[in-house]
């Protein structure tokens, strides 16, 4: 057989992966195949295939018969509305897309290129996890794969989609990327599956209930999104994509928008209900205020009690963190204090600058959250806040309560630029238990107490203490929200900061 003929026959069976009835089954299942899903997350045409020929060379267990070219994973490079992405997709089709030396080694290839080039890495993840018959060198293959994700944390931004199942030493490879999506019905991630949970702990759980999309958005927190669809799911990654800068050297993207700056929002002037113990969705202030009411939001079904995300301000991304008083009252608990400082990092790691929304009255109290470390969660949030160089900006819009007042990028953590609206109150704690513990000699008195409460709320229920001392930078009028946060982004462009060597820092975790 000539080489031409045997090259096109190798790249015809690289093609076919598993065979078409496996292609087949997967097709069945409401999956798409390796090769199908990264057509449809690059640009058409974009994608250059690497490591094509590539087979394994395990001969134990009858293996020399078995696999085919490319070793169950699809590997290369592309580009997502013209912009470089290095992307890996493992292929159920062959031998369930298990991990083996040398597709470890195709992995390892994508991450270094991308490093070298400086542009994001998407995993694509469908294996039924390590090839038993390669025994410790598909381990010695995870092992390589993680460093190089911990690597390239906070250098280059890396997306994992889950789109079937992720089991024991594969799943840590996800948890080590910044963002990862999953798929409802078909995928599922766990450390051990329901076979040895029921034969260690004797309890009968299916995989869906162990550790499905359900479970891990809005329970663990290991995944950020889940979508219906692998398509679905490949669509919206593009639109994060869209956001993200390529590397933590590079500028974040530039979107032309015809939203003006200066945009009248005069609905913003009765979203605050007059009651404070009402709740209002901060989720329309926020889409309210961006380009276009475009806000992609991240983790939206856990820790319901802050809201996460991207949105842009004259074509540009921001990340933006809120508390949610339509959940918990906005209170900061251990899970919404991990899943904000997680954000907060990313954005300070990528040069994404913060705006941040507040309506806190307090961290959540109760024996459970204090026993399981309130304390030191909650310094993760502040931690993050306070080591963050971006440009960082902050709007009180309600309530600004206790030690989450200053949790919540106050001006004290160094604040670029604080705001307040004028119904804002920034204080220790609300009037009511304020008055409680100022005038214990009079609780029995009902019309001096209300005396009390009443003068605790002059004094401090509005932002012009706050601001006398220099705590906010201005008081403003909700509809000229946007135009004030667009001019200042504008202006804080250019900031610099210089910080102390450290080989690295001691976050609280």
């Amino acid at each position: 057989m000539k080489i031409a003929e045997l090259l096109e026959n190798e790249r015809k069976l690289a093609r076919l992966g598993g065979g078409a009835d496996r292609i087949e089954s997967q097709h069945e299942k409401g999956k798409l195949t390796a090769r199908e899903r990264i057509d449809l997350l690059l640009d058409p045409e974009s994608f250059e295939e690497i490591d094509m020929f590539v087979r394994h060379r395990c001969t134990n267990f009858g293996m020399e018969d078995k696999g085919s070219p490319g070793d169950g994973v699809v590997a290369g490079h592309g580009t997502i509305n013209g912009r470089v992405v290095f992307v890996y997709s493992q292929d159920f089709t062959v031998l369930g897309g298990s991990l083996s030396e040398t597709n470890a080694k195709k992995i390892c290839k994508v991450l270094d290129a991308a490093m070298k080039l400086g542009a994001p890495v998407i995993g694509i993840n469908d294996s039924g996890g390590a090839r038993i018959q390669e025994g410790v060198d598909s381990l010695s293959g995870y092992g390589e794969i993680f460093q190089r994700n911990v690597d390239a944390s906070g250098v280059i931004p890396q997306i994992s989609l889950i789109m079937g199942p992720c089991a024991g030493g594969a799943v840590y490879s996800p948890a080590l990327t910044d963002f990862t999506f999953m798929v409802r019905d078909t995928s599922h991630m766990y450390v051990t599956g329901p076979d040895v949970v029921k034969t260690v702990t004797h309890e009968s759980v299916t995989h869906e209930n162990l550790g499905g999309a359900k479970v891990h958005t809005s329970k663990s927190g290991v995944s950020d999104i889940a979508y219906e669809s692998d398509i679905e799911c490949l669509q919206q990654t593009r639109r994060l994509f869209n956001f993200l800068p390529s590397y933590n050297k590079d500028c974040v993207p530039i979107r032309p928008t015809y939203d003006p700056a200066d945009r009248i929002e005069m609905s913003l002037e009765t979203l605050v209900p007059d009651n404070p113990n009402k709740p209002y969705n901060m989720k329309i202030l926020i889409e309210k205020i961006v380009d276009e009411g475009d806000f992609f939001e991240i983790k939206p079904d856990y820790a319901k009690n802050i809201i996460v995300g991207f949105g842009r301000f004259e074509g540009r991304t921001v990340g933006i963190v809120a508390n949610q008083p339509m959940h918990l009252a906005g209170c900061l608990d251990i899970s919404a204090s991990v899943k904000a400082a997680r954000f907060v990092r990313f954005c300070d790691a990528f040069n994404i600058p913060l705006l941040t929304l507040v309506d806190v009255p307090g961290f959540l109290p109760g024996v459970d959250q204090e026993h399981n470390g309130i304390i030191k969660h909650g310094a993760k949030l502040l931690y993050a806040y306070a080591e963050a160089t971006v440009p960082k900006v902050t709007l009180i819009v309600r309530k600004a309560y206790g030690g989450a007042y200053i949790v919540m990028n106050s001006k004290h953590l160094k604040g670029d630029v604080n705001y307040a609206w004028a119904n804002a109150e920034i204080a220790v704690m609300g009037a009511n238990g304020a008055a409680a513990i100022l005038h214990r000699d009079v609780a029995d008195q009902p019309e001096v107490m209300k005396e009390k409460i009443e003068e605790y709320q002059a004094k401090f229920a509005n932002p012009i203490f706050a601001a006398s001392r220099g705590y906010i930078d201005d008081i403003i009028r909700p509809f000229n929200t946007r135009w004030r946060i667009c001019k200042t982004f504008s202006i804080l462009e250019r900031k610099q900061v210089s910080k102390p060597w450290k080989k690295h820092d001691n976050l609280p975790l």
